[in-house]
């Protein structure tokens, strides 16, 4: 008997990187059961086809790869989802996190982390692209040095020494609302 393929549905709305996925995933050797372009067609397969594992682009119109995770969910669906996407947004992450997402790639590097998530996903793991934290270490590193920015400290230190707003802007050539919303950012 031969061994059964794993099984797969695939969305995205960009043909070219839709076909790309087809034929790595083909390479990969699993069994692409559906092919949407957008979402509300990825999770009627997903419904359809009941997939041991979905590859969602995260924006794509009607439905995005978040919201098709959590309507898996809610349908008590066993399909693993993995999101492709090129946002970087820390809150995403929490966000995939959150809905026990079972992956989540960065776009830029998908090549390199899809064999990898599919295993890893595919016996039960988890796989989270790592360049997200490499942009967070650097964003941390910029917070925690200096928070903010060479204009909020010149006003900073302005206020400090007990000007105005209005003696604030006359000094710095800026207007008193420019003063205001760098105070209200401080």
């Amino acid at each position: 008997m031969s061994t059964q393929k794993p099984t797969v549905v695939i969305a995205d709305d960009h043909p070219i990187l839709l076909k790309g996925l087809k034929d790595f995933l083909d390479e990969l050797d699993l069994d692409i059961l559906g092919i949407a372009n957008e979402g509300q067609s990825a999770i009627n397969l997903i419904i359809q086809h009941k997939p041991q594992l979905a590859i969602l682009d995260m924006d794509m119109p009607h439905k995005t790869g978040l919201e098709i995770a959590v309507e898996c969910r809610k349908l008590g669906l066993d399909t693993k989802v993995i999101l492709l996407t090129l946002h970087k947004e820390l809150y995403l992450y929490h966000q995939a996190k959150e809905l026990n997402l079972s992956g989540y790639i960065l776009k830029d590097f998908a090549l390199e982390d899809l064999s990898k998530a599919v295993s890893k996903v595919l016996s039960g793991g988890q796989f989270f692209s790592e360049k997200i934290f490499e942009g967070m270490k650097e964003n941390k590193l910029q917070s925690d040095e200096n928070p903010l920015t060479p204009s909020e400290i010149k006003i900073l230190r302005l206020i400090s020494v007990g000007l105005s707003t209005k003696e604030i802007a006359n000094q710095l050539f800026i207007s008193e609302r420019t003063v205001d919303k760098h105070r209200s950012n401080m």
